[in-house]
């Protein structure tokens, strides 16, 4: 089975092509000849999703999934959420974005936080969703040099190490990405197996 990653981003093209089994193969935007960047104008990670995946859809005709991704900080409201890849602003700046996040949790006491996706994939014309989160905490500052993003910032649940210094095996297993996933991926071995 072929599905089309609807994202511009080759980390989150790694993080998924680990995860999938034999007999499903990811094509990226690139090679479905996609280059501008998806409008993603929903106010929730669902609508993103579904957005991003119904533009490749509508342009490709053929199966695709995307997926939008937000950190969500508890004493923030749950910001960045739906914009944590613009929350320092429009140019979509990773290392903007962390110092405006520590900026932001300056003083403050309760660090918790969840990274969550939503996957969207449209299969055979029909929408379906998976979720996934993982719960942590914001640390006081950075570390690390693996992953991307605010991972050298979060420090997921049960560890005492950001998801940077963790690494892609360990990240790849208990990430919100690979859980919601992993529901997606059973869902198409459900599909599989039938007669």
């Amino acid at each position: 089975m072929d599905l089309i990653f609807a994202t511009g981003n080759p980390h989150k093209v790694t993080e998924v092509q680990y995860l999938l089994p034999e007999g499903i193969r990811i094509r990226t935007l690139r090679e479905i000849g996609i280059e501008e960047e998806i409008p993603e104008t929903g106010t929730t990670l669902e609508e993103n999703a579904i957005l991003k995946a119904e533009y490749v859809r509508q342009r490709s005709g053929q199966n695709v999934f995307a997926e939008d991704t937000g950190l969500e900080v508890k004493s923030l409201h749950n910001a960045p959420g739906v914009h944590s890849a613009r929350y320092a602003g429009p140019a979509r700046n990773s290392r903007a974005n962390l110092r405006k996040l520590l900026r932001d949790m300056e003083g403050e006491t309760d660090r918790r936080a969840r990274f969550r996706t939503v996957i969207a994939l449209i299969l055979n014309n029909e929408i379906h969703r998976f979720e996934g989160i993982v719960n942590g905490h914001i640390a006081e500052s950075a570390s690390g040099s693996g992953g991307f993003g605010y991972d050298p910032v979060f420090v997921p649940e049960g560890f005492d190490r950001s998801f940077a210094e963790l690494g892609d095996e360990v990240k790849g297993r208990i990430s919100h990405r690979a859980r919601a996933m992993k529901k997606m991926i059973s869902f198409l071995n459900t599909l599989r197996i039938q007669p």
